[in-house]
């Protein structure tokens, strides 16, 4: 019996903290979203940020999942990093190298794949 409760706690010691770094990942994901993102994609993706009525291009519906699922992460990392421009996309959408880590940009690109693909 001692050494199942035993097992237990060890099992239990090892599986929270990766839970929990889960759940740590995921709120961080949509803080930079938001901070980042949401201005012109909007805070639910669809593209109707606050800043969006002033564009002449609109941004990118990260909600459209055949839109979404045509770009590879790579493409998402470099628009994300390097700006529109650096995927043929719009000028309007700016670099963030040197703002956000690439360690940040992938959890992005995480957040991105969850508004577009998840539950659809």
């Amino acid at each position: 019996m001692r050494m199942k409760i035993r097992s237990l706690l060890i099992i239990s010691f090892i599986i929270f903290p990766l839970f929990v770094f889960a759940a740590n990942d995921i709120q961080k994901a949509e803080q930079l979203y938001h901070n980042y993102c949401s201005q012109c994609h909007g805070l639910e993706g669809d593209g109707f940020g606050v800043n969006s009525y002033d564009m002449e291009i609109a941004p990118r519906d990260h909600t459209d999942t055949n839109e979404m699922s045509a770009r590879t992460d790579e493409d998402l990392f470099k628009a994300i990093k390097f700006g529109g421009k650096a995927v043929n996309k719009s000028i309007l959408m700016p670099p963030w190298e040197g703002v956000i880590s690439d360690a940040d940009i992938h959890l992005i690109i995480k957040h991105l794949r969850k508004l577009c693909c998840e539950g659809k």
